[in-house]
């Protein structure tokens, strides 16, 4: 963690709290003002000063104003690093990795500690950056690919949908099952081709989902398979039928 600038040596910080710093003072900038307090303590010959400094406030980063305004800060650097990619079907090996570094900033300052637990994950979400391989189908011609992919996720109800758009329409419908506060194991239920041809999803359709990062507009999440979903929300009151 990086020092405040006007602690030239020689102070440390509790990460916990940002509050508490001890050792030797060495410098201070002019006009930055600390409360100090110092104890002279003489054995035999030898004299041992100690300087204990208190600050009166933490540093913003630590207030709640300046963890949202970290927060906000790191969400765009992400979303405009991932705007050029048309949903990761354009990124080179070297912008996943990087797109993979800034979304470990931003879930390292997730706001929702326990997702399912969060009505926040509720409503209908709307993809805008993949690794899969599968949804991005970067291999077919451009007009042969879903323009939008949704996802949908009912906690109370535990059911997920995965939607596309034009040109097929195709949807999924499944079960969740929580493993823990972030993590759901998923079971795929009934596929709808066309939107509206039922086939049964075969019993090898499931894998688990861990949500990494939620607030009221931006989820991400990583899939058991490595693969990163980032999506924006779409629609909050959007319920999967039953």
């Amino acid at each position: 963690m990086a020092l405040p600038s006007c602690l030239k040596t020689g102070v440390l910080m509790s990460p916990a709290t940002g509050i508490n710093f001890s050792g030797s003072l060495m410098k201070l900038d002019s006009g930055f003002a600390v409360p100090t307090k110092l104890q002279s303590n003489r054995k035999g010959d030898r004299e041992r000063l100690r300087i204990q400094a208190v600050f009166s406030f933490p540093p913003a980063f630590l207030t709640r104003n300046g963890r949202a305004e970290k927060q906000k800060q790191l969400k765009q650097e992400l979303l405009e690093a991932i705007e050029p990619l048309e949903r990761g079907a354009m990124a080179s090996p070297d912008d996943q990795l990087r797109i993979d570094q800034l979304a470990r900033k931003v879930e390292a300052v997730n706001p929702t500690k326990e997702p399912l637990k969060s009505d926040l994950i509720n409503g209908k979400w709307e993809l805008i950056y993949t690794t899969s391989a599968s949804i991005l189908q970067a291999k077919k011609p451009r007009f042969l690919r879903s323009i939008t992919n949704y996802q949908s996720i009912n906690v109370d109800t535990l059911k997920v949908q995965n939607m596309e758009t034009w040109p097929f329409y195709n949807s999924v419908t499944g079960d969740i099952k929580p493993l823990n506060s972030k993590k759901v194991a998923v079971k795929l239920q009934v596929f709808k081709i066309l939107g509206f041809i039922p086939v049964k999803a075969p019993d090898s359709a499931r894998g688990e989902l861990e949500i990494t990062y939620v607030d009221e507009e931006l989820r991400l999440s990583r899939g058991d398979k490595g693969n990163l979903f980032i999506l924006k929300m779409f629609d909050p009151t959007y319920r999967i039928p039953l």
